[in-house]
């Protein structure tokens, strides 16, 4: 996450970090002794009443929080798709809907004047890999601080089929500013062989079993990718795990060598674990090591320097290793870096062999429109994917904190998820899937906000706004669904994209920012029109079948 400001870390709130630290990895054997006996229900065919409504709470926010715990938690139906010449509709709103459901019929005509929604199948964009979130040693603390039900309810919501199917995990390699302590893989001087680096306790206790149990619970298949923050200081021109530094020489040299095969070992320990990754970047966020003073972990790439380390070390490392088939994604940072940054190093065939996508955060998405960076990088280079692959709210130095049913903040995601998708983006990644109360555990008090807040004191966690309008896309757009054609008939304030689902079914995602419901029609030459209403401050999906 980009840091705009700086801060120091008393020694009792180390302290403090480090006592939840031992609490959570107390109870992992209670964890694992709950979900080796967790019970799979088997689902109906619709009609079904499975499904279990939200335990909503306001704690002053512009909307509610629905409330869960070891023994209760708002659950989802089966999705299944009505007879053709019928659509399915789910809608979320301030007033307190969560993923409301209901059906209709599909029109053979309208009398209705105004907006329509013209879905044109024979426009074909890009393919969609999916949605999800990062798990952090932040996020795990907090899942493990709470009591066996409860981390099986948190993770259920995100990646069961009665949950919102994450396909999508990131995962830190090693520590981040969402850690208690800042640590690599080998903080042992001098250890030019790696035969010192080793996996820590926040990975074989916190995060491997977080994410094997996820796989487990999960019908779709889940895809890993991971992110380097820093490498050992020893390895840096700052000496320093903080700050402003790059690694030590050029790239092809010893240093630049060893930090490829750093790669090549995390992914050698994650594989011992089952654990295999779709993809890797380069660097999490490479201009931030080179700012002066920088707060928490990070390391200093220009686009060249990405580019020469690409061709003469990881790509070669990757090529030659088990785990050739990862893929590789550049950049990792904000898309005001593009087209630049694409240009720099996709423009060289050597480097571009061994690239796959370009990875982008949303930090700074308000001073650089989607068009001029994410479209024209498409057009520049359309064989390599476009992924976003971190955001979060509540990261500016003057609201550094949670906002307990906050409605903007989950239109905020919403918002972003469809101009990405509409300017050829293939995913959307959450930052930390779960916090505490407080926006942490963060070593340097960069807190934030995220869809889930953990209340460990109660054993209760809080699923936001932003957990819903994830959902929105999460669970009807799935990996392999393609961004089909929907244009407005007239100028609207409505935010719309359009999807082609794997079943050959549609979707059709609907965001109102306005506080006016507004009517329109979605037309389907093919099938007939869907007669429509979005509410002020809602955002809807309407599914239906094509064959």
């Amino acid at each position: 996450m980009l840091a705009l400001q700086q801060s120091n870390v008393s020694p009792d709130t180390v302290s403090g970090l480090e006592t939840l630290h031992a609490v959570s990895f107390s109870r992992m054997s209670r964890f694992w002794l709950f979900v080796c006996f967790l019970h799979f229900h088997l689902w109906r065919v619709l009609p079904v009443t499975a499904g279990k409504p939200c335990d909503a709470q306001s704690f002053g926010g512009t909307s509610v929080v629905c409330v869960c715990n070891a023994t209760y938690c708002d659950t989802m139906d089966p999705l299944e798709l009505p007879e053709k010449g019928h659509y399915l509709l789910y809608e979320t709103n301030k007033a307190g809907k969560r993923l409301e459901r209901k059906t209709g019929k599909i029109l053979t005509n309208t009398k209705q004047q105004g907006l329509q929604l013209i879905f044109d199948v024979k426009k074909k964009y890009q393919r969609i890999k999916g949605f999800g979130g990062a798990v952090t040693d932040a996020a795990a603390i907090n899942i493990l601080s709470l009591s066996a039900g409860s981390q099986a309810n948190l993770l259920r919501s995100y990646f069961s089929e009665e949950g919102i199917e994450y396909n999508i995990i990131r995962v830190p390699m090693a520590s981040c500013d969402f850690s208690t302590r800042a640590y690599t893989y080998d903080d042992h001087p001098g250890d030019l062989d790696l035969k010192r680096f080793s996996l820590t306790k926040e990975d074989t206790n916190m995060k491997i079993p977080i994410m094997q149990t996820a796989k487990a619970m999960s019908k779709r298949p889940l895809s890993f990718f991971a992110s380097p923050w820093t490498a050992p200081s020893w390895m840096k021109t700052s000496d320093s795990m903080i700050g402003k530094g790059t690694l030590k020489g050029k790239p092809g040299g010893q240093y630049y060598k060893l930090w490829a095969r750093y790669f090549i070992r995390f992914l050698d320990e994650y594989a011992k674990h089952n654990l295999t990754f779709w993809a890797v970047t380069t660097q999490n966020e490479p201009t931030t090591g080179l700012m002066a003073n920088y707060s928490f972990q990070c390391l200093g790439f220009t686009a060249e320097m990405q580019r020469d380390f690409i061709v003469l070390d990881l790509g070669p490392a990757l090529q030659n290793s088990a785990h050739k088939g990862v893929q590789l994604m550049i950049l990792d940072d904000q898309r005001i870096l593009l087209p630049y940054w694409a240009k720099v190093v996709l423009n060289d065939v050597h480097t571009a062999q061994y690239v796959h996508g370009i990875a982008v955060h949303w930090y700074l998405n308000m001073l650089t429109p989607a068009d001029k960076t994410l479209g024209t990088t498409h057009y520049l280079f359309p064989e390599y994917y476009l992924f976003s692959t971190e955001a979060c709210t509540g990261f500016m130095p003057w609201e550094h904190k949670v906002q307990l049913g906050s409605w903007e903040r989950g239109a905020m995601y919403s918002h972003d998820i469809i101009q990405n998708m509409n300017n050829f983006v293939t995913g959307w990644t959450d930052w930390n899937i779960a916090l505490n109360l407080q926006g942490g555990p963060n070593w340097v008090r960069n807190f934030a906000d995220s869809p889930v807040i953990v209340n460990s004191s109660q054993d209760t966690f809080y699923k936001q706004p932003m957990f819903y309008h994830m959902a929105h896309f999460s669970k009807f757009v799935p990996e392999g669904s393609l961004r089909v054609g929907l244009d407005p008939s007239v100028a609207t304030e409505l935010e719309t994209v359009a999807f082609l689902r794997p079943d050959g079914s549609a979707v059709v995602n609907v965001l109102n920012w306005t506080p006016k419901d507004i009517d329109f029609v979605i037309w389907d030459p093919k099938h007939g029109f869907i007669k429509a209403l979005s509410p002020a401050s809602s955002i809807q999906s309407y599914l239906w079948k094509l064959n």
